[in-house]
């Protein structure tokens, strides 16, 4: 019962967290002059990525025994997956939900006169939300695609063994330095801060000082950091008393709760209706799960895939597939998104046999 109120408190200080520090990142671009994709792809995604990125550093260069660099190289699987997965289907999940209560709200508000008008017109289809929710839907289909590609070096790589792999790992760096340095060109205009709420740190002011908004962006780094690793401590201890060995509660839980930053941002942006973000935040972060953790498991580690990374790596492309197929379509949709968690699904129910 205390691993389990623990649990609960975890995730609830990880969601306040995550309310103060995207509040404040939109006005730390604001104040570096950021565009707003970039926001999402670059400074959030940093942010909610790097908790996950040290832990995988320090388990690959500072782990004493194969075991802690196995689970170094087990996260930087398992971030990539979660975020295919579960963060997009849980952005489709709550962008539909929205969209159904705005549609409820429009009918609720219907003049009486204009009743019959209303009945004559019919409701746009729920799998067909307005293209101004999604955004830049072929900048989105680019960046998925650069994952996807560098997603697959990854994995053939864990697959053969070859006396000059670990040099290979530099080039996962350069491919985030590239991929960073064309999303700081291509991010947009930055704006003034004139549509932004308040800082929260800063209420009553208007346009807020430097060193809050930097404060409150460390600050609440830092709790959702420890929040974040309670969070899967947690767990850990949970799935063995729930019947779980400690395999399958390191691929198939503590991902989700790795990448708990990044589902709690696109819950709270798609909800204040900044869907764009919220999807530039998630392909951000796998851009960065792609190329920094798995640089440094190449670098420092064997990099050789067992059956259950193996089916990692298959299910996060297929994922990947699905998603540009969906863009590709013109079919992007919050009922589509919602599909992706499917396949998460789809590999928790291949894992337990793969690991038995």
């Amino acid at each position: 019962m205390l691993h389990v109120v623990i649990l609960l408190a975890c995730a609830i200080a990880i969601y306040l967290s995550c309310e103060w520090f995207v509040n404040a990142v939109e006005w730390l671009g604001v104040r570096l002059k950021v565009g707003p994709l970039a926001v999402g792809t670059l400074l959030a995604a940093f942010g909610t990525a790097l908790p996950e990125s040290v832990v995988t550093f320090v388990a690959v260069v500072f782990g004493s025994g194969a075991q802690q660099k196995d689970i170094g190289v087990g996260a930087a699987m398992g971030g990539p997956l979660a975020l295919a997965t579960v963060a997009y289907g849980v952005t489709g999940f709550v962008l539909l939900t929205r969209r159904r209560k705005v549609q409820a709200a429009a009918r609720t508000a219907t003049p009486v006169g204009a009743g019959a008008a209303a009945t004559a017109s019919p409701d746009l289809p729920d799998e067909a939300p307005p293209r101004e929710d999604l955004g830049d839907v072929r900048k989105l289909a680019r960046d998925q695609r650069w994952f996807l590609a560098i997603f697959v070096v990854k994995v053939a790589v864990g697959l053969v063994a070859f006396a000059f792999k670990p040099w290979l790992g530099l080039l996962f760096f350069a491919a985030y330095a590239v991929y960073f340095w064309r999303e700081l060109r291509d991010g947009g205009e930055h704006g003034d801060g004139a549509d932004l709420e308040p800082l929260l740190l800063q209420r009553r002011r208007e346009v807020p000082a430097t060193w809050a908004v930097v404060t409150q962006t460390l600050v609440t780094l830092v709790i959702i950091f420890f929040a974040s690793q309670l969070f899967v401590h947690q767990l850990d201890a949970i799935g063995p008393m729930i019947g779980l060995s400690a395999s399958v509660t390191a691929l198939l839980l503590s991902p989700i709760a790795t990448e708990l930053p990044e589902i709690m941002n696109a819950i709270i942006w798609v909800r204040q209706g900044k869907t764009p973000l919220a999807l530039a935040n998630i392909s951000g972060a796998m851009m960065i799960q792609a190329t920094v953790p798995s640089g440094l498991g190449i670098l420092f580690t064997p990099w050789r895939f067992d059956h259950a990374l193996l089916l990692a790596g298959v299910v996060t492309m297929a994922a990947m597939v699905y998603l540009l197929a969906m863009l590709w379509k013109g079919r992007l949709s919050g009922r589509t998104l919602t599909v992706a968690a499917v396949f998460y699904a789809i590999f928790g129910l291949c894992l337990i046999p793969v690991l038995s």
